[in-house]
């Protein structure tokens, strides 16, 4: 998965709020294609006639905002899944690491998703509530917005619902680090040279590479963890899943006897299509706010361009600059006289 490389020169706070805003708009500029990969997962109505028909009778009976439900959710979620992620990844790779502090593609991308699967089960019932918005009829609600879903999932079926489906989302993680590690490990074949050689537009194709078949690997496991996440009782037609279970291994017996093996794969399509979008308008948010924060900061003349400010000292981290910044101004500063005074 592409990374954003860190830079010294933008606060830890500022670089958390750029990554928190490319998230969210990113996730809100691919909601409808998420939207529409989830209802295909459950196997809802709506996508008896297609992912364009399914688009067009969800339109035409909830609305047009009915493609962003459970949107919210997800932007809400990015915050404190991305700092657990973080942190979990810091501590993993400085375990994994060499006695001269290398570590080897597999290594780093082993940590990173032992880092994901810790985010992801503290935060896994943010996941089940988005799940559960996604499939409710907008126009006749079963829940009323997040912190009613919360409760009533937990009073009406407890704490184990709000988990159901974490098993395959745990299982799911070992083909999508498979899927990562051999797109890294055959970059440099594919491009015949170095990876410190990679350019931006080839670094953003490769995480794009990787993400497609990673994400193509482990998608049985993440139509299982859907199916699961949106069948209850307590919802009209059980949460509109198209197969009943009792668990896991029945979901995904139950889907290949009346779906088929390719079962496991619908709504593979718009999961891919939104890759290159997400990523886009990620990875442009972020470097559009990082040259914000660097014009605040005073290391460039405009934040709509990289040229750097004239006379100023690059390596600096910003509270050094601002303290060299402070110190040359009381140096230079006129002292006032004492008929002033």
């Amino acid at each position: 998965m592409p990374t954003l490389r860190r830079d010294g020169r933008v606060t830890a706070l500022q670089r958390l709020g750029c990554a928190g805003l490319a998230g969210a708009l990113s996730l809100s500029v691919t909601a409808p294609l998420e939207l529409l990969t989830v209802l295909a997962q459950v196997g809802t109505w709506h996508c008896r006639r297609g992912l364009r028909g399914a688009g067009l009778s969800l339109c035409r009976t909830e609305g047009v905002r009915a493609l962003w439900k459970g949107n919210l959710t997800a932007c809400l979620r990015l915050c404190p899944y991305s700092a657990l992620q973080l942190a979990s990844s810091r501590r993993l790779v400085t375990l994994f690491m060499d006695e001269l502090g290398h570590i080897s593609h597999w290594r780093a991308i082993m940590a990173g998703s032992l880092a994901g699967m810790v985010a992801t089960v503290v935060t896994y019932p943010t996941d089940v509530i988005k799940t559960r918005l996604i499939v409710q009829n907008r126009l006749e609600p079963s829940y009323e917005g997040i912190l009613h879903a919360f409760y009533k999932i937990y009073h009406q079926e407890g704490l184990r619902a709000l988990y159901r489906g974490v098993s395959p989302a745990i299982l799911g993680a070992i083909p999508f680090s498979a899927g990562s590690f051999f797109v890294y490990i055959s970059l440099d074949k594919i491009w015949k040279e170095p990876i410190v050689r990679f350019t931006p537009l080839q670094n953003f194709i490769n995480g794009c590479v990787a993400a497609g078949v990673a994400q193509t690997l482990s998608f049985p496991f993440e139509t299982v963890k859907r199916k699961m996440q949106a069948q209850s009782p307590w919802l009209p037609h059980y949460g509109g899943v198209d197969v009943h279970f009792t668990g896991m291994a029945d979901c995904f017996r139950q889907t290949v006897k009346n779906k088929g093996v390719l079962g496991l794969w619908s709504g593979l399509t718009p999961s891919l299509l939104k890759i290159v979008p997400y990523f886009g308008v990620m990875f442009s948010t972020f470097e559009f706010c990082k040259r914000v924060c660097l014009y605040r900061n005073g290391y460039i003349e405009s934040p709509l361009n990289y040229k750097l400010t004239p006379g100023v000292d690059q390596s600096l981290h910003p509270q050094e600059l601002r303290e060299l910044k402070l110190l040359r101004r009381e140096n230079f500063e006129p002292r006032k006289s004492a008929l002033e005074n």
